[in-house]
């Protein structure tokens, strides 16, 4: 079983970004952003694939989880999408990265699409589980169909004290359900759980986690730093970057989508894969066909 071990923390913003870093230093950028309630160990197999291929790849801790710090006491503990994304960008800043290949799912497919829709610039390609992953605050109470309802009750759940609580009380038992629910045919073992689990120990994770949750509901006031940035999203910028995109056939939180529901959100070229047998967590449960995806994007 793979570990990948942070190789630095970096100051990138208002965090300190701990970080794994394989590949050769000259090699083309590759951004591998994971999701909650993961960490960097979602790439554990992705990341040697790529490297050994010749790209230089970087795994960041997310703000809130790991070894991630935030550098003052006085930033909102936001998880916000303009946050997640600005981030990404800030950190690429740090690493002197002015392009790159980003590839995510959950949160940190979030981050990456932020970026490729508001700085297309700075991104070579995307690759994007559950496709164009920018919220629609807006349209955020707009209730779905009651089974995909039924999906998402742990937003509901942190929508409340008794949530905060639950998180609070017992974050290990309540993300490995999150595990078990959103990847069904995902056969984990505990090692592999309490690998990844280490890193919600960070001391901004619950503030971090239920600020999102709520935040994307217009539940809870955003970073006013990060308005603009809010501001640009609420528009639903397409992607004009070349991108590939995954659907899971049982993934737990969210659906299997056909291209055309999100076709108009992507503007450059696209292909959209629907995966047998895997659910939520994409690159650590088939981690051979996450990495053939970016490297098909690697110029």
């Amino acid at each position: 079983m793979n570990t990948l071990l942070p190789t630095r923390s970096i100051e990138a913003g208002a965090l300190s970004v701990a970080l794994h870093e394989a590949g050769p230093p000259d090699g083309p950028p590759v951004f591998l952003m994971h999701g909650f309630p993961y960490d960097i160990h979602a790439y554990a197999q992705v990341a040697p694939l790529l490297a050994a291929q010749g790209c230089r790849v970087y795994v960041p801790y997310l703000r809130g989880f790991g070894a991630t710090r935030f550098l003052r006491g006085s930033t909102p503990r936001s998880g916000e999408q303009a946050a997640l994304g600005n981030d990404l960008r800030e950190l690429m800043d740090a690493l002197n990265v002015s392009k790159a290949v980003l590839a995510g799912y959950d949160w940190g497919g979030r981050a990456a699409c932020v970026v490729a829709a508001l700085w297309p610039e700075r991104c070579a390609g995307l690759v994007s589980l559950n496709s164009y992953n920018i919220q629609n605050i807006a349209q955020a109470m707009v209730p779905d169909t009651p089974e995909n309802e039924r999906s998402l009750w742990y937003q509901y759940y942190f929508h409340s004290e008794r949530g905060r609580q639950g998180l609070l009380k017992d974050r290990r038992a309540l993300c490995r359900l999150l595990w078990k629910l959103w990847s069904p045919t995902w056969a984990f073992d505990d090692a592999t759980f309490e690998r990844s689990a280490a890193a919600f120990d960070n001391p901004d994770f619950v503030d971090v986690v239920i600020q999102s949750y709520r935040h994307r509901y217009a539940l809870a006031p955003g970073d006013p730093a990060l308005l603009e940035i809010e501001h640009r999203l609420a528009a639903q910028p397409p992607i004009t970057v070349r991108s590939i995109t995954f659907d899971g056939v049982d993934d737990g939180v969210r659906p299997v989508a056909p291209a055309s529901q999100h076709a108009h959100l992507f503007t450059g070229a696209r292909e959209h894969r629907v995966v047998p047998g895997v659910g939520h967590n994409m690159p650590q449960e088939v981690p051979q066909v996450f990495a053939d995806a970016v490297m098909e994007l690697v110029q």
